[in-house]
C-alpha cells in the first residue's frame, strides 16, 4: 500500500470515529450553553455554514442566520426553521462597513449581546490546476480583512459568563505557515509571522500588503508567494496568524469576560466553493466548528484544528 493510500485508509477511519462521536449528545455537565446563548454565523445560506447553524441550532442554541443576499439566506433560514430549530436571519455583507455596523446595532438592540462567533463567510476563485490572482484583492478583502472587521464589531458585545466567550474562524491548512508544500519562501517573513514577539497586526496587513503591490505590478510569482491557490492560502494565512494574535490578547482579560479564539481546516468540503470536487460532506466539514464553538475546556484558545485535533500553524 502506498503512501496516499496510507492516509486515505487513515483519513477514513478518522472520519469514521469522528462521525460516531457525533451521535453521541452533550451530558448536562458538558452543556454550559442554554436556549438563550447566541451564536452568529456568517455566510451561513450555503455549504459548511449553513451546517454549522443547523449543528449548533440542533445542540439548543440560538443562531442568528447571516448572508449577503437576503432572499437566498431568508430561504434558508426557513428550511431550518421549519424543523423547530431558534435559527433568526439577518442579513449582513461582512466587506461592508456599514453592513456591519447596521447589524452590531441590530444585534445589540434585540439580543443585548452575543456569546458565540463563527466566522465563516469566504471566497474562493481558484479550482482545480487553476492558481489566477485576478480576484485576490477580493480574497483578501473578504476573507481577512472581513473577518477581522466582524471580530472587532463583535467583541464589545460579547457577554460576559464564566464560562467565556467563543470566536471561531474557519480557515484552511493551506494558510499554514510552515505546510510543506504551500508555505511563504521568505524565510525572514515567515520567521516574524511565526514568532509572537514580532506577530502584530501592522505586519499581517503590511504582509497582505505586500503581496496585494506584487500582484499589481505582476512579480508575485517572483515573491515568494505559495504557488498553490496562492490568495486564498494567504487569506488564510493571514486569518491563523491574526487568531495567534488576538487569542494571547484576550486571554489577559479578567475572568469572565474572557474570549477564547482558535481555528480550524473543515477538509476539502463538497461545496460550491470547492466547485463540488471535495471528498467530505458539508455535515463532516461543519463538525470541528461546531465542536470548538461548544468546548467546555477554556484552557484551548489560539490553537488551530483539523477533525477534531490540533495541527500547527
Amino acid at each position: 500500500m502506498g503512501n496516499k493510500d496510507k492516509a486515505r485508509e487513515r483519513r477514513e477511519k478518522r472520519r469514521q470515529e469522528i462521525s460516531l462521536v457525533r451521535t453521541i449528545p452533550y451530558s448536562d455537565h458538558q452543556r454550559w450553553w442554554t436556549s438563550n446563548t447566541i451564536a452568529v454565523v456568517t455566510g451561513a445560506n450555503r455549504g459548511i455554514g449553513y451546517e454549522i447553524s443547523h449543528q449548533l441550532a440542533g445542540h439548543g442554541l440560538t443562531v442568528i442566520f447571516t448572508s449577503r443576499d437576503t432572499s437566498v439566506g431568508e430561504e434558508a433560514a426557513k428550511v431550518l426553521q421549519e424543523r423547530g430549530l431558534n435559527v433568526v436571519y439577518r442579513q449582513l455583507d461582512i466587506v461592508d462597513p456599514s453592513s456591519i455596523e447596521a447589524f452590531s446595532t441590530w444585534i445589540e438592540e434585540v439580543y443585548g449581546g452575543i456569546d458565540i462567533l463563527v466566522n465563516n463567510a469566504g471566497v474562493n476563485f481558484n479550482f482545480g490546476s487553476d492558481n489566477s490572482v485576478e480576484h485576490a484583492e477580493k480574497v483578501i478583502a473578504t476573507n481577512y480583512y472581513g473577518t477581522k472587521n466582524m471580530i472587532k464589531a463583535m467583541v464589545p458585545l460579547m457577554r460576559h459568563s464564566t464560562s467565556g466567550a467563543r470566536i471561531l474562524n474557519v480557515s484552511s491548512r493551506l494558510g499554514r505557515l510552515n505546510g510543506r508544500r504551500n508555505r511563504i519562501g521568505n524565510v525572514e517573513l515567515r520567521r516574524k509571522l511565526e514568532d509572537d514577539e514580532s506577530l502584530s497586526e501592522e505586519l499581517i496587513d503590511q504582509t497582505m500588503d505586500m503581496f496585494l503591490e506584487q500582484v499589481k505590478d505582476g512579480s508575485w510569482k517572483e515573491g515568494g508567494w505559495p504557488q498553490v491557490y496562492t490568495d486564498y492560502s494567504l487569506s488564510k494565512l493571514a486569518v491563523n496568524t491574526y487568531t495567534r494574535l488576538m487569542a494571547r490578547i484576550y486571554s489577559e482579560r479578567v475572568e469572565g469576560e474572557k474570549v477564547y479564539m482558535n481555528c480550524c481546516c473543515p477538509g476539502w468540503v463538497k461545496t460550491r466553493m470547492t466547485d463540488w470536487a471535495g471528498h467530505t460532506s458539508p455535515e463532516e466539514g461543519a463538525d470541528t466548528a461546531v465542536w470548538l464553538a461548544l468546548l467546555q475546556d477554556q484552557t484551548v484558545s489560539g490553537r488551530f484544528f483539523a477533525e477534531r485535533r490540533e495541527i500547527n500553524f
